[in-house]
């Protein structure tokens, strides 16, 4: 019991004692803060200390005081809807400085995100229940853009192994493709997997954007459970570099550099590098086939056996090169970019992980020209545009040419003849996809805003196969792959007031698709081209209002749709299935928000409860089923109807620049809605009421991080981070089919992971070690598919030029 009193008095009590002990050599400064167009006080304001831990926000009648060690500083003073001001004070032992400062309203006044400390926060004023994840604490692990989503309430991230491997969100209730994908707005579908979110570094992004639920008209999205926006730094920058490096467990190896420059003139290159390797040799648990001297085969599926994958190397590279103008009078950005990516692949195991290949694989590359154009107030004021365009060539190839099987132990046997270990093939996709966005914004006086927006993708895939590949005679498919979708979104925003706002919009969905279907039972020749379209009309409504101090509400409806994927229209040419008659997804989305953000001196609390509604039919549904005999596939269908309410709770309290404790809590019931077998019957479904399988329902995770400035000298910084992953069993296939002895189940999970900082030169150079999963839980989030056991990783980071990013007093605000 000592102990444990001990350790809760060293956690919540130690980040007080340095400002016990300091407050011996301390000044005080005060002042209040006016609105320069009427001298009225500005409430809510955020006055700090450039590069120090100390600061405050105004009282409802602008004034501020706070104590902060004698020296000469550098008082920085934002809020909301003005300009940013910073001013030279200097503090002296015992003594009182006064400073009253006047801000200059901003002309328009954008969506402001707000980042706390804790690296979680809200999207401001937005009448979107929208979050924002600030990387800046996350930049010195090794964390992934998919990793670094993981700590956002009411997210998950789901993986069927260790790096690179396949990886979907859960939000709300829905994952995969129901989540779409932007980076600074543009789409992501079609890119291909080796420039997917869980292989990009954390240091690519400055923030990440979470849409949950209702989607702005400006993303042109066609989301039904959101969307995530990866936000890069556009902020205009002298000279940069970031370099970083990091090696670990399973012969894991990733690195990353971003250098570039921005002259007085505004021509603006940046290069943005990274690459990732692993050999993925972890163990898992699984019953072994073993093959026997005298040819036969013996399999035991209840004796469970640790083994070490041995064919699950994966490597990926990519570059990104930016070059163009910025703030000039006819542009306020103009660049041209280009983006290549290669990847490789070993398949390991098919969708379950009772299927083992040993020389099984996969490889592709991709070139990706972009154009981004942006004016605010073109031609007159008020009126702004955006346009970007991009064009990606990508190509896979799936290798299964190997004669032999192969056993989880490495051991091989030969097939008699036959070539494949799940079916033969050697297959090369050639994919290429155009994405187009127009943006128009129109501020109509002070109260209302109008915007415009339209996206355009065309997808083509065409295949290429040696004689006998996946039942091909000839070389190449004589029928394409196509589809074609055009978004358009009109939004008229009132905001009358800062406490309150409404949004109001509407969506037109088109989609066109085309590709080869067969014209035989067999499904394995006489293939006929097929194509189809759709249409509909979306709508919907998001208000936002702040009721007390440091209260917001949200609520939104929206009358959603969301098109078929590429993936699930034609599959991967491999293990998924497309199905090309897929219909749309159709939603009726609900979203209450509640949050509470109070920043008092050196203490902030934040907290948040979010409840959600969706009613959808022809949900599309990824199954697990066996083809071609006992070969195992995924594939994809309509469902008829699916209901999802549940519930997502999170707090956070910091203190000053030492402490940040938090955590969140995450139900959503997705359920089967079909009540009867068959239209036109009386007869009721079996799965009616039943929960929608192989998905995640009760989830939580926390955390904790201690910082110590200057621990071993001046300008360092030591970060001490524990945070936990909590998930709830959950089935594998329907609850309402079998006996409860016979049922599969993914078993309740409780991971652990830790990571140290440390710090020197203001953050010039960085020294990382994490561990993660330390208590060697075994994890699983697809079928019966595990992830790595207990993994050490350190990491290298430097960092010169000029930082672009401000960090104070717990917060970081951004201008989108």
């Amino acid at each position: 019991m000592k102990v444990s009193v001990l350790r809760i008095f060293v956690i919540f009590f130690l980040p007080f004692v340095p400002a016990l002990v300091s407050a011996q050599g301390d000044g005080f400064v005060s002042g209040k803060i006016v609105s320069a167009e009427n001298n009225g006080a500005i409430p809510y304001a955020t006055v700090f200390l450039k590069e120090t831990r100390y600061g405050a926000s105004t009282e409802t009648n602008g004034l501020y005081g706070f104590k902060a060690p004698a020296g000469d500083y550098s008082l920085v003073v934002s809020a909301i809807g003005y300009e940013r001001i910073e001013k030279p004070v200097r503090l002296t032992p015992g003594s009182r400085t006064k400073i009253s400062l006047a801000l200059t309203p901003k002309t328009t006044e954008m969506e402001e995100v707000v980042v706390l400390g804790s690296g979680v926060g809200r999207v401001n004023k937005s009448s979107f229940n929208a979050v924002a994840i600030g990387t800046q604490e996350l930049q010195n692990s090794t964390k992934n853009l998919s990793e670094a989503l993981a700590g956002a309430p009411g997210l998950k991230l789901r993986e069927s192994g260790g790096v690179g491997s396949d990886m979907q969100l859960l939000m709300d209730g829905f994952s995969g493709k129901h989540i779409k994908i932007f980076i600074d707005g543009i789409p992501q579908e079609g890119v291909g997997n080796s420039f997917g979110l869980n292989n990009i570094p954390v240091n690519f992004a400055e923030r990440i954007e979470v849409y949950k639920g209702v989607v702005p008209v400006g993303f042109g999205s066609d989301a039904l459970g959101g969307a995530i926006n990866i936000v890069t730094n556009k902020h205009r920058r002298g000279w940069f570099l970031d370099a970083s490096y990091s090696y670990g467990s399973f012969n894991t190896h990733k690195s990353q550099i971003n250098f570039g420059q921005t002259s007085r003139r505004g021509v603006m290159f940046e290069i943005n590098a990274f690459q990732n390797y692993s050999d993925n040799c972890y163990y898992v648990d699984t019953p072994v086939e073993h093959f026997l001297e005298d040819g036969s085969t013996s399999l035991d599926a209840s004796l469970v056996e640790r083994v070490r994958r041995f064919n699950d190397t994966y490597h990926n590279e990519a570059v990104i090169a930016k070059a163009g103008l910025v703030d000039r009078k006819w542009a306020d950005r103009l660049v041209l970019s280009f983006t290549y990516s290669h990847m490789y692949k070993e398949i390991q195991n098919g969708v379950i992980q009772k299927v083992v290949f040993g020389k099984k694989h996969r490889e592709g590359n991709s070139l990706m020209p972009s154009l981004e154009f942006g004016k605010r107030n073109f031609l007159t004021r008020g009126f702004d545009v955006t346009f970007t365009v991009n064009y990606n060539d990508n190509s896979a190839r799936n290798v299964d040419t190997s004669a032999y099987r192969y056993n989880w132990l490495g051991q091989r046997k030969y097939q008699d003849g036959r070539l494949g270990e799940q079916s033969y093939q050697d297959t090369r996709s050639h994919n290429s996809n155009w994405n187009a966005t127009f943006t128009l914004r129109y501020r109509i006086g002070r109260w209302h805003t109008l915007m415009l927006n339209h996206v355009f993708s065309a997808f083509r895939r065409e295949n290429t196969s040696t004689p006998g590949s996946s039942g091909n005679s000839s070389g190449a498919d004589a029928i394409a792959k196509q589809t074609r979708k055009n978004i358009t979104g009109l939004s008229w925003q009132m905001m009358p007031s800062k406490r309150w706002n409404l949004s109001l919009f509407g969506k037109y969905y088109n989609q066109f698709n085309a590709g080869p279907v067969s014209a035989s039972d067999s499904g394995t020749d006489n293939y006929v081209r097929t194509h189809g379209s759709v249409s509909a009309v979306g709508y919907g409504a998001a208000g936002t209002c702040f009721l007390l101090r440091g209260i917001q509400v949200k609520l939104s409806y929206e009358r959603a749709f969301r098109l078929p994927t590429n993936e699930e229209l034609f599959g991967d040419e491999d293990l998924e299935l497309g199905k090309i008659g897929l219909k749309p997804e159709k939603s009726d989305n609900l979203n209450l928000n509640i949050s509470f953000d109070r920043q008092s001196g050196m203490h902030g609390i934040y907290a948040e409860a979010g409840l959600i509604y969706r009613h959808t039919t022809d949900y599309i549904q990824r199954r697990i089923g066996n083809y071609s005999g006992n070969k195992t596939y995924a594939s994809y269908e309509n469902h008829g109807r699916v209901k999802t309410k549940g519930y997502s709770l999170s707090a956070r309290y910091t203190y000053s620049g030492w402490l940040s404790v938090g955590g969140s809590l995450t139900r959503m019931d997705v359920r089967d809605n079909v009540k009867t077998v068959t239209g036109g019957t009386s007869q009721e479904s079996l799965t009616y009421g039943g929960r929608i399988p192989n998905q995640p329902y009760l989830f939580a995770n926390s955390d904790l991080t201690l910082h110590w400035q200057n621990p071993l000298g001046s300008r360092s910084r030591l970060s001490l981070t524990y945070d936990n992953f909590y998930m709830h069993s959950f089935p594998l296939y329907s609850e309402k089919l079998g006996s409860a002895s016979s049922k599969e189940r993914v078993p309740t999970q409780f991971a652990h992971n830790l990571s140290l900082t440390y710090s020197i030169f203001q953050g010039k150079y960085n020294f990382s070690l994490e561990c993660r999963n330390l208590t060697d839980e075994k994890l699983y989030d697809n079928f019966s598919l595990q992830k790595a056991g207990r993994a050490f990783y350190g990491k290298i980071r430097i960092r010169l030029g000029e930082n672009g990013t401000r960090n104070h007093a717990g917060h970081r605000r951004h201008r989108k």
